[in-house]
Parts: C-alpha cells; sequence; structure tokens
C-alpha cells in the first residue's frame, strides 16, 4: 500500500505508523488523502502484485539509519529510533512493529525491508514476491484521522485502514458481519427500542436512562447482586465525592490523575474528587474497626456510578463514557483463602454468562516485566500473585492465556473475555489480585497466632461498567432479550374496544401471579382504537417476547392466542397454563421462551 501511495501521490511522502491488526491492517501519513483516492491507491496495490516484486531485507545499525532517514525527512520513522535507542525496544516495539529490538537491540541494529523504490523499518517477516500475495483477497476500508503516537498534543496524520483476508468468500463474509454489526448497533437500537439518551445539555458521555433502559439495567443487576449475596457478600453504600487525599493514598492520583474530575468547595479550600473506582472507600469501610481472622473474608458489594474524564474522541455510546456504573465488589482475605474466594468468584462469572447464553475464555492480565514504572509493589509479590493466578486457572480448568502488559497498576487479574453472536471478544468480568492498595492504607487483621498481618484485598466486577455491558449485551441480543429481562415481556392486545376491560383483568391476573412469585410482571394492554395487525406489528417493532390476543371465544373459552417474537402464531393456549408456564419461565431466568 505504502508503495503504491509513494508512486502515485509523493515519492518522499512522510511515514507514520503501520501495524497488522485484527481482520487488517492500518498506515499513517502525513499527507490529505479523500475517499476517493482509496479506489485509485487499490488498483495501484493489484498492479504491484502483478509486477512480480521481490522483497529484501537487511540488518542495519540504528545511528544509520537515523541518519538516512534525517536525510529524507522522515522525522516520526527518526523518533522511533532515538526512542528505541534511549529507551529500548519494548518502550516502542508495538508502535515501531520492529522485530529488530528483541534479537539485535544489544548490538544496536534493527531490521529494514524494501520492496521496489519503498524501503522501511519494519519487523517482517515478508513474503519473498509480491506474486504471492495473487490470491489475497484485500479491501482499503475507511480513512480516518489518528494523533501521532495517540497524542492531542501531536500533529493529526491520516490513516488508511485495509482488510485483508486468505479468500473472497471470507472478505465477504466479513463485510456480511459488519452489515450485521450496523443492524445491531446498540446506539442505533437504543433509540429504536427507547432505552436511553444523550443530551447536550447534560454533557457529552453521560447517557440517560429511560423507563424501558431503567428495567433492563436493574434485571440484570438483580441478577448480579443476588449471585453474590447468595455467597455471603454485603451491601454497603459510598458517597460519590472524596477528598483527594484518598486516591493520593491509593496511588490513583499518581496513575490516573488526569482522568479525575475535581470538585472545588466554594465555602473551604478543600479539593475534591468525583470518585472513578470504589475500592478507597471500600477499604476505609474495612479500616472502621479492628478485625479478625476469624471474620474473613468480608465481602462487600455496591452497585453505583464513577466518574472519569475521558477525552471527547473517544466517548461512543455507552461503550466509553464519562458516568460509568459499576456492580463492584471488593474481598479482604487471609493469603491461604485466595483460591478459594477465585473459584467462588469464578462460579458467579459461569452462572452468568452461562444463564445470558455467552461464552467465555480468561486472559490473565500480568505486569510488563520491561515497564516497571507502571506498577505499584515490589516485584516479587508481583511474581507471587501472578503464580497464583496461573495456578487458579489451571485448577478451575479455564480456557486461558497470558496478556503481558494489561495488569492494573496494583496488582494482576483475570480477565473474562466474553463472545458476542458476532464472535467479537470483549473484557467484562473481571476478578482482580491486589498485595499493593492494602499496604498502602496500612489494613490489618489479627492472625491466630495473635500477630498483626495485611489482608489481600479480591476486586471484583461481574459485568464491569453497566453502560459498556449493555453496550456489548444490546448488541449480542439484537434488542431480542430473554423474557425475564425484557423491558416489556406481554402485550395485550384486545380484538376491539368492548375487549379493552378484558384484556386490563387478564394483566392484573398476569402481575398477580407475578406478586405471588415475588416477580415484578412487565405487561401493558394495547387500548388503541386500531386494527389488530397494525398492533401486532407494533409489537413485534418493540421485539416484545409474547403477544396475548384477546378476542370474544377466547374469552368464553378461558384462553389466549399467543404470539411468540420469533416463532409466529401458536394459536390458543389455556390461560392458566400460560400465566403458570410464563413464570415458571421468569422465575428461572430461562434464555429461551416457555413456548
Amino acid at each position: 500500500m505504502v508503495l503504491a501511495v509513494r508512486r502515485l501521490f509523493d515519492a518522499n511522502i512522510l511515514l507514520g505508523v503501520g501495524p497488522v491488526i485484527e481482520n487488517g491492517f492500518y498506515q499513517d501519513f502525513d499527507h490529505k488523502f479523500s475517499d476517493l483516492d482509496l479506489p485509485q491507491i487499490e488498483a495501484e496495490m493489484r498492479k504491484i502484485i502483478a509486477e512480480e516484486l521481490d522483497f529484501s531485507s537487511e540488518q542495519i545499525a540504528i545511528d544509520d539509519l537515523i541518519a538516512e532517514y534525517q536525510d529524507k525527512g522522515q522525522k516520526y520513522k527518526v523518533e522511533l529510533l532515538e526512542d528505541i535507542k534511549t529507551k529500548g525496544s519494548s518502550k516502542v516495539s508495538a508502535e515501531a512493529e520492529t522485530q529488530s529490538v528483541a534479537d539485535l537491540a544489544a548490538e544496536g541494529k534493527v531490521t529494514v525491508y524494501a520492496v521496489g523504490i519503498h524501503r522501511d523499518l519494519c519487523r517482517g517477516p515478508h513474503v519473498g514476491n509480491t506474486k504471492e500475495l495473487a490470491g489475497m483477497a484485500f479491501k482499503l476500508d475507511r480513512i480516518a484521522g489518528a494523533y501521532w503516537r495517540g497524542s492531542e498534543k501531536n500533529p493529526m496524520l491520516t490513516r488508511i485502514y485495509a482488510i485483508a483476508f486468505g479468500s473472497q468468500a471470507e472478505l465477504d463474509q466479513h463485510y456480511q458481519m459488519i452489515e450485521e454489526a450496523h443492524k445491531r448497533d446498540h446506539r442505533k437500537l437504543g433509540q429504536e427500542l427507547d432505552l436511553f439518551t444523550f443530551s447536550e445539555l447534560v454533557g457529552s458521555g453521560l447517557p440517560l436512562f429511560t423507563p424501558r433502559g431503567a428495567i433492563l439495567r436493574e434485571e440484570l443487576n438483580k441478577f448480579s447482586q443476588q449471585l453474590r449475596l447468595d455467597q455471603g457478600f454485603q451491601r454497603v453504600w459510598s458517597p460519590h465525592i472524596t477528598k483527594n487525599d484518598l486516591y493520593k493514598t491509593s496511588g490513583h492520583w499518581d496513575k490516573f490523575g488526569a482522568e479525575l474530575f475535581l470538585v472545588k468547595s466554594q465555602e473551604t479550600d478543600d479539593e475534591m474528587v468525583m470518585k472513578p473506582m470504589n475500592c478507597p472507600h471500600h477499604q476505609q469501610i474495612y479500616a472502621a474497626r479492628k478485625h479478625s481472622y476469624r471474620e474473613l473474608p468480608i465481602k462487600y458489594l455496591e452497585t453505583t456510578t464513577n466518574y472519569r474524564d475521558e477525552k471527547a474522541g473517544e466517548l461512543l455510546g455507552l461503550s466509553r463514557v464519562r458516568s460509568l456504573t459499576q456492580d463492584d465488589s471488593h474481598t479482604f482475605c487471609t493469603p491461604e483463602q485466595i483460591e478459594e474466594v477465585y473459584q467462588m468468584l469464578i462460579d458467579i462469572v459461569k452462572t452468568f454468562y452461562n444463564q445470558l447464553g455467552m461464552t467465555f475464555r480468561a486472559r490473565l492480565s500480568f505486569r510488563d516485566p520491561n515497564q516497571a514504572e507502571k506498577y505499584l509493589g515490589e516485584p516479587d509479590l508481583w511474581e507471587k500473585a501472578q503464580g497464583i493466578l496461573l495456578k487458579i486457572a489451571q485448577s478451575s480448568g479455564l480456557d486461558y492465556y497470558i496478556a503481558e502488559g494489561e495488569a492494573a497498576f496494583y496488582g494482576p487479574k483475570i480477565d473474562f473475555m466474553v463472545k458476542d453472536a458476532l464472535g467479537r471478544e470483549w473484557q467484562l468480568a473481571t476478578p482482580q489480585l491486589d498485595f499493593v492498595q492494602p499496604q498502602r492504607f496500612d489494613l490489618k487483621y489479627t492472625a491466630s497466632d495473635g500477630s498483626e498481618q495485611t489482608p489481600v484485598m479480591i476486586h471484583f466486577a461481574l459485568m464491569g461498567s453497566l453502560e459498556r455491558f449493555l453496550s456489548v449485551y444490546i448488541e449480542h441480543t439484537g434488542g431480542f432479550f430473554p423474557t425475564w429481562v425484557a423491558p416489556l415481556q406481554i402485550k395485550v392486545l384486545p380484538l376491539n374496544k368492548d375487549l379493552n376491560d378484558a384484556g386490563l383483568s387478564l394483566a392484573d391476573e398476569l402481575k398477580v401471579a407475578g406478586v405471588e412469585a415475588n416477580l415484578e410482571i412487565k405487561v401493558e394492554v394495547d387500548q388503541r382504537d386500531e386494527t389488530l395487525q397494525a398492533k401486532i406489528r407494533d409489537a413485534a417493532g418493540w421485539k416484545v417476547p409474547y403477544t396475548l390476543i384477546l378476542g370474544k371465544r377466547e374469552l368464553e373459552a378461558n384462553k389466549i392466542s399467543v404470539r411468540v417474537h420469533g416463532k409466529g402464531d401458536l394459536g390458543p393456549v389455556d390461560r392458566a397454563e400460560f400465566i403458570n408456564k410464563f413464570i415458571a419461565e421468569v422465575k428461572s431466568r430461562q434464555l429461551e421462551t416457555a413456548y
């Protein structure tokens, strides 16, 4: 692609980075392109493939390549090479896509590749000749702006994204998936199903949930909380602002100071912080009185909204917001109890996501040993903690992989990577092991020998951010929610206005049955003077699981005609039988409808 651009536009064009990404690659240029340029570039790429050009590679001294790039004015490449030279490969290899540093850094060398007039720093390896790409299917997908090295203080470059697969069939399938993803976009469905909205007067990244959306949130949160309450967690509550001293002690101030919303009191000089997370507050609840080893593990849970000053350009629907609600919990335990607590949390994760029909694998998120400055705590503590998590993952039979550099600053974690209906993976549930913060807050418990010991804290969120979880879950279901979580579970359609009272009576009967089963049944009666087909069409548009049609014959026979979303008309069903089956379905949180 770069060779095509250099041929067509500017042989000396300034280049940023160009790594491989999932399903393709991108390249940054210090040049203005438009979407109209993409077909021309793509045609030139196909021409280059047909020319059967050879690739060559060589190892070159970093200083020599810096001098070469300086002569050509390639300032971005010079900056990357200077960083490799001064900081080492691990700091910049993801940006510089250099294979060289790991093997050649000690020699002060890097690898460059060349094809035609294009010669560039690159990790490789490459095919030997462009003819080997002849069977590949690719498409230049889109153009976007990208700040150099992701910083708003740096120049804005133009990024060209490309999609690439081994066959045309795979490429076609990918675009079909993109089309399906567009249909399932949670922002689109959120408006169509009246789940949430945004207001310029409220502010960017601050979603407002409608009555329907609030039901969806609450039903999921009730399930999340119940799974933990059943395991001995206790509810706590903490305020939404705090003195900044709390986060200075915890370490969040130094690590995430730029993401904190600051609040200034008009009465005093106190500088307060809108809470970005809950763990320091829960530690203060623990610290309020003395504890014995006999009490541990102590488990707190709280579903509460936190606030983070995310960059405006990174906000995206519910996926990235400034007000995020966490179904958060913290366990304080002895080192000997870690494995037992983790197994309990893993079982909760399995129950929750299996109930939603979502599969997952585990990412063991460890520290990057080459970037020690990103983390708090002693290296030997980290090694111990990571060893514990690895043992737990193995003994639990988890499908897992290790990702260095993904740990929290205070400890390693198991991130559950949940797969949606389109095969995309999302990091959602996460139990995190923390030896560091309890030490910083000087938390203690009295051990069996009478000594004062520091507890281990295990952070745990089942959905993580409810907003982000909902962005995933809405797209996973396409808005067709299981009955137990649906904002509206039943729509009653009287055949005519004379039967409206009978419809309301049926709705009341369903609600009473729900109360007796300790459930809140969401049912509405469509009393409009509309045709039956119009009412059915509207109910289908709202993706209501059950539509009950009530006519005079059904009323006399004590029956109802049942339509199930996605399955069609099931015909007359005994009224009592339907109510019993429906209540059982909701109570057991079935994934599929009872009919």
